[in-house]
């Protein structure tokens, strides 16, 4: 599909299922060649999966500027629900960085990953599974960037100590 904006390779998907979201998050993460930014409301378990935290790992391993960028609004069952992920989080400290949301910022709703400036999934409401996916559509990007830079300014960092229960 065109972009309709002009951009020749802009590619945009529409899909709404919860598993197609997590299986496009997987196939984005070795595009990424400097930063993957997520918000979400709470990480799901495929966040403790061996297959998405050796993805991670081999795309932090790659340079040592690259960075993974989390936002929640829950970030209390980290600990419990993501300890492969605290691992990676402490492994590459400080270029893996996790933040709850302000309670300002609860209203924000519509999960996303970013990766670098370029790529795209976006769901539009944490209660749905009506999602986009953008390839290579730089305003898309950008705006979803803008949004998530806003949201993670007025966030706190979350406090980890070494993961349990592996």
């Amino acid at each position: 599909m065109r972009d309709v904006r002009g951009l020749p390779d802009a590619q945009h998907v529409r899909f709404e299922s919860f598993r197609e979201y997590e299986d496009r998050f997987d196939a984005l993460v070795p595009r990424a060649t400097s930063v993957i930014r997520v918000f979400e409301r709470r990480l799901s378990a495929r966040y403790n999966s061996s297959v998405r935290c050796e993805l991670l790992r081999e795309f932090l391993r790659g340079d040592a500027t690259r960075q993974f960028l989390v936002v929640v609004h829950e970030a209390a069952p980290l600990v419990q629900d993501c300890p492969r992920l605290l691992r990676l989080a402490l492994e590459y400290h400080p270029r893996v960085k996790m933040r709850q949301t302000a309670p300002t910022a609860r209203h924000v709703q519509d999960p996303c990953m970013v990766v670098d400036d370029r790529h795209y999934l976006h769901r539009f409401n944490y209660a749905s599974m009506r999602s986009t996916q953008g390839l290579d559509d730089l305003p898309g990007a950008q705006q979803l960037i803008e949004r998530y830079e806003e949201v993670w300014e007025g966030a706190a960092p979350v406090r980890y100590g070494a993961p349990t229960g592996l």
